[in-house]
């Protein structure tokens, strides 16, 4: 679950870069699976999601708010969770 003490207070500037986001125009189906989505078939949704974030004027935004966040669920930032932890444990074996 994500932990709401974590995210930033909900003014429009800390969430204004959303309204930029190309995700804007994809279903949200693109970016989260359903439940029991394994394999290929989850494989093939993610790389669809990510190649909606590759162009994306807001990636580093979104990406930097799923870190900080920890958004358990879903592509942000062109990161799949497993990505988000791996990205996150790693800095926190470094640090």
């Amino acid at each position: 679950m994500t932990d709401i003490a974590r995210l930033p207070k909900p003014t429009l500037d800390v969430w204004e870069w959303q309204f930029d986001g190309h995700c804007r125009q994809v279903s949200p189906d693109v970016f989260f699976h359903p439940e029991g989505e394994r394999g290929n078939q989850r494989r093939r949704r993610d790389d669809r999601a990510k190649a909606v974030c590759d162009s994306c004027p807001v990636l580093t935004m979104c990406r930097e708010h799923a870190l900080a966040a920890r958004e358990p669920y879903g592509v942000w930032g062109g990161m799949t969770e497993e990505e988000r932890i791996r990205h996150l444990n790693q800095a926190e074996l470094a640090s």
